[in-house]
């Protein structure tokens, strides 16, 4: 007979906590909360208390757990977590999630799809995506994310975890992960998220006398006096307060005969010490003793294997057919050693990783080496190509004493894992090679180990390894090894922002090379060099840039080495946009066949935005933005995917769709926060600055402006964006020209010297129809700016249409000059905005300059401005058709009872309606009944009023107004 407490004892404190936490995850308010301690302290029963407290609430359960055996496979344990729950309720089919699948897809099998296409990009993309997941989940109830054993996780999962810890505070998930207290990377997410404030970390500690006692009784069934003597005493000194031991002890009492039931009682009948002579390795081979023989020796195998195994690993170690198996599995779990592991079909796992352990502790060592020396060559002879079996058999090499073969064997694990992309498993494997190889096979393996650092951006690790491997004698790397390595490193710092590395390990390469010949080592060099050269301070190096890269292009293509010739074709476009949009589209062109030609989708990706974002730019057309948007979603990467709609989010800003691009900056500004993609927030920060800006709301516009800045965009070359397409235009919006001048003056200054790609400041469309409109600039100045490839981007080229209609109206060619007025309908309906913009400027010097129909291009620049709500600059149109002596029909709009810091903050009409009406506080009801929409309108205008004031809630709102409102009646 074999004993189990029933109930959890002496963990009140912390199972209230939790308790207390599952309830605050329902309203909206999540939390994370790391349970560590020794192995057998209790860990799991609090966490499965918790799971069955979340269960009786009605909250959907995901339960996964972490083991050694893993290591070699990302994610593992939030595949199981998933499933665990997933299987019995199939995946969400929200139309949220539509752009989440593809990097959900490596934890939801449900989501891959045929073509192989898919997966996550990096742990970030995941990450977020499992957070949206969980949002989902715990929508109506809240939900309970389960992670156990959390010390042998996979760095991808510890990366995930540690991102969903950080977000968790405003979602309705509660996570619970346990971990021993040891050393190691997951102990330190631990305690770092504790110094965050985002996670409680409860240590448990050993039970007292007491709670022995009481434990005691509850396994056996009696009162706590029920408990014969001499029992807790030998159950708290051996046991040491720890749980799972007092449970493990007290079932070898009763399973040996010393503690006997009596009735309804139970009394000492035997030695109580002699159980466990020699502690609890002998209290488990004592069990396991009592075993058939074959059955014994399986376990024995097993606990070789980990604390988690399949019956088709025992079945490829012991070459014994699945009954037999399953028969001697049966054995086992009635003997309570080991369980059925619902995470995987066949899976197994001891009952606690204490009995695996001890039972591999009690082995004498030569038996041990031998067993898993046997075990490790049946894995490598049946499957050698599987990631997980190839870890197993290192691990079990390593048990066997033989060093060299199982640093060999985790360097090949970690090759594998680095080919498929998973960089934090391979430098987890690749450092446990490289621990344990000798000799030129530790040369070998530190190379492959550079490799997957610099892929896992842990670029400064990597440096300091590449400079360990000797530089001359046999164990020496060859030449084109080393060349390859500082290559490789290169690339990857100068991708990560670190020019100075780059430049340095360029320089090492450039040097090893020399004069020799080797056309695919120079072609990718000169790669590298292109793109250092594009960089603020390395001009010297731009001379010979082209030919050198066409040439890379071109040598890449004819020798089969498809992602150098994309990475050459993409250098080329960047440097010919400085002579042309159509060179550029050309390079981007062979780029986009290159990657489609070779499959190469991440690569498909950048041809198709950079192609995007020139058609957007050149033509108004976001097609190519949509697909690449597509092509992003299809990859799996979120970062990707932000880039595009960011640059969407600004497409319709500027072709007037506010809604969609209020929508975007609402999607994902949060996330590119989250996921620290910093260039792509302040891009969406100052999408959002430009939207409020292009609308005249000054006031929002510079609460936005200030975010930007605060996100550190005022150190990035989106600076002369901000002035010239941003606060100028809102400046013109608002009929303050002279500040439009100062903005557009500040941009071009801020561009000078400086290197940029961002052509939509103003220097080449907008500030030079201001200096023709002030008499700066003329016709040679007009021509000069007309001939430069930045001309050609529609949204400058309506400005520099607009100023050659002002001079050939001043230069007395009044029919030509209304022609290239007529020349502005096509971009209306492109950027409606700037094109009136133009619009309202040209009829001001027609009607001074006497010359084509201002009053009909006045009137149209009204109806729109009106449309816009942007108060000055329809004002300044009817002011100009009075001159002109056109009557003007009123606009009885009520805009003028709106407060002026309300009127710069964007709010509207319908919206002052609902803010005059709060100074009494009545409810949404009643202002629906007074001004006759439903409710939910009301909710929407309020929702807005608070954005647009900036009010943190409804009561300051109502002071507000109460405030505003008595100022009017006032006056």
């Amino acid at each position: 007979m074999l004993t189990r407490s029933p109930v959890t004892v002496g963990r009140a404190r912390e199972t209230a906590l939790l308790e207390r936490l599952l309830a605050d995850c329902q309203t909206q308010s999540g939390h994370a909360v790391f349970l560590s301690g020794e192995a057998g302290i209790g860990k799991s029963r609090l966490a499965g208390e918790c799971a069955r407290h979340a269960a009786a609430l009605g909250l959907p359960l995901l339960r996964g757990r972490s083991s050694p055996s893993t290591a070699a496979s990302p994610f593992r344990p939030l595949a199981e977590a998933l499933s665990s729950h997933l299987r019995r309720t199939g995946p969400p089919q929200d139309a949220e999630l539509l752009p989440y699948r593809a990097s959900l897809s490596q934890i939801v099998p449900e989501w891959r799809t045929g073509d192989g296409r898919g997966g996550p990009e990096c742990v970030t993309d995941l990450a977020e995506a499992l957070l949206r997941l969980l949002a989902v989940l715990g929508r109506e109830t809240g939900c309970l994310l389960v992670l156990e054993d959390m010390h042998d996780a996979d760095a991808e999962t510890l990366a995930v975890v540690e991102y969903l810890v950080d977000n968790l505070a405003d979602l309705p998930v509660l996570l619970v992960a346990t971990l021993r207290a040891e050393a190691g990377a997951a102990f330190e997410l631990t305690q770092a998220a504790e110094r965050r404030r985002v996670a409680t970390a409860l240590t448990l500690g050993p039970l007292g006398a007491p709670e022995v006692r009481e434990m005691a009784a509850a396994c056996l069934g009696v009162p706590a006096d029920g408990v014969p003597a001499g029992v807790v005493d030998r159950l708290a000194e051996v046991g040491g307060g720890n749980p799972y031991l007092v449970e493990e002890l007290l079932a070898d009492m009763v399973g040996g005969g010393a503690l006997r039931q009596e009735g309804c009682g139970w009394r000492v009948a035997g030695d109580l010490a002699a159980t466990v002579p020699s502690g609890v390795v002998r209290a488990y081979a004592a069990r396991t003793a009592r075993l058939a023989p074959a059955t014994r020796d399986l376990v024995v195998l097993a606990a070789l294997l980990g604390p988690r195994f399949t019956v088709d690993t025992l079945r490829l170690v012991t070459g014994r057919d699945e009954g037999r198996l399953f028969a001697e599995l049966r054995e086992l779990v009635q003997a309570e050693l080991v369980v059925s592991d619902g995470a995987v079909p066949d899976g197994y796992a001891f009952r606690h990783s204490l009995i695996g352990e001890a039972l591999a502790a009690g082995l004498p060592s030569a038996e041990r080496a031998a067993v898993a020396r046997r075990a490790a060559g049946a894995l490598r002879e049946a499957v050698p190509g599987t990631d997980d079996r190839r870890h197993l058999a290192a691990r079990l090499l390593e048990v066997a004493g033989d060093a060299a073969a199982a640093g060999l064997l985790y360097a090949d694990a970690g090759r594998q894992a680095l080919a498929a992309g998973a960089s934090g498993a391979a430098v987890r494997l690749l450092e446990q090679g490289h621990r344990l190889a000798v000799g030129a096979d530790r040369v070998a393996v530190t190379e492959s180990l550079v490799h997957a650092l610099a892929e896992a951006g842990r670029l400064d690790r990597a440096l300091e390894l590449l400079d360990t491997l000797p530089t001359t004698g046999v164990a020496a790397p060859s030449t084109e090894s080393r060349i390859d390595l500082h290559t490789r490193l290169a690339w990857a710092a100068l991708m990560g922002g670190r020019s100075s590395e780059g430049g340095g390990q360029l320089a090492a390469a450039q040097e090893l090379l020399g004069d020799r010949y080797a056309p695919a080592q120079t072609a990718a060099l000169a790669v590298v060099e292109g793109h250092l050269a594009l960089l603020p301070g390395r001009e010297e190096l731009l001379p010979g840039t082209g030919q050198r890269a066409l040439w890379a292009a071109e040598f890449a293509q004819d020798s089969g080495l498809p992602e150098l010739a994309c990475k050459a074709w993409q250098l080329l476009a960047l440097l010919a946009r400085e002579r042309g949009f159509d060179e550029a589209d050309a390079c981007l062109a062979r780029m986009l066949a290159v990657a489609e030609a070779h499959g190469l989708p991440h690569w498909r990706f950048e041809a198709l935005i950079r192609l995007g974002a020139n058609s957007f730019l050149r033509k108004g057309d976001a097609r190519l933005l949509e697909e690449a948007l597509t092509a992003a979603q299809e990859l799996g990467s979120l970062g990707r995917a932000h880039r595009a709609e960011a640059l969407l989010a600004m497409y319709a800003v500027l072709t007037g769709d506010p809604a969609r691009a209020q929508d975007i900056v609402d999607r994902c500004l949060d996330a590119t926060s989250r996921m620290r993609d910093v260039g792509t927030h302040q891009y969406l920060l100052l999408t959002a600055a430009t939207l409020a800006g292009h609308r005249g709301q000054a006031r929002a516009m510079e609460e936005r402006v200030l975010a930007f800045e605060r996100a550190g965009g005022g150190r990035s070359f989106l600076v002369p964006v901000m002035l010239g397409l941003n606060r100028a235009v809102c400046a013109l919006l608002q009929e303050d020209r002279p500040l439009a001048e100062a903005e557009l003056a500040a941009a071009a200054e801020w561009e000078r010297g400086r290197p940029n790609v961002f052509h939509l400041a103003g220097r080449y469309g907008l500030r030079p129809l201001l200096d023709v409109l002030a008499g700066r600039a003329g016709r040679p100045e007009h021509t000069d700016v007309s001939a430069m490839p930045a001309a050609d981007l529609a949204w400058n080229r309506q400005f520099l249409v607009a100023a050659d209609a002002v001079l050939l109206g001043r230069e007395g060619r009044p029919e030509e000059a209304a022609r290239a007025v007529a020349d502005l309908r096509r971009y209306r309906k492109v950027f409606p905005t700037g094109a009136h913009l133009a619009l309202r400027l040209v009829a001001e010097a027609a009607l001074a300059d006497d010359w084509g129909d201002p009053v009909a291009w006045l009137r149209t620049a009204e109806e729109y401005f009106h449309g816009l709500e942007a108060n000055a600059a329809a004002g300044a149109c009817r002011a100009l058709l009075r001159r002109g002596g056109a009557t003007v029909a009123q606009r009885r709009s009520g805009r003028d009872r709106i407060p002026e810091v309300l009127l710069s903050s964007g709010v509207t009409i319908r919206e002052y309606e609902v803010f005059a009406l709060m100074v009494n506080r009545p409810p949404n009801r009643e202002i629906a009944r007074r001004l006759v929409i439903s409710p939910r309108t009301v909710e929407k205008h309020l929702a807005s009023l608070l954005r647009k004031t900036g009010l943190p809630d409804r009561t300051a709102l109502h002071r507000l107004a109460a405030e505003l409102v008595a100022e009017g009646s006032d006056g």
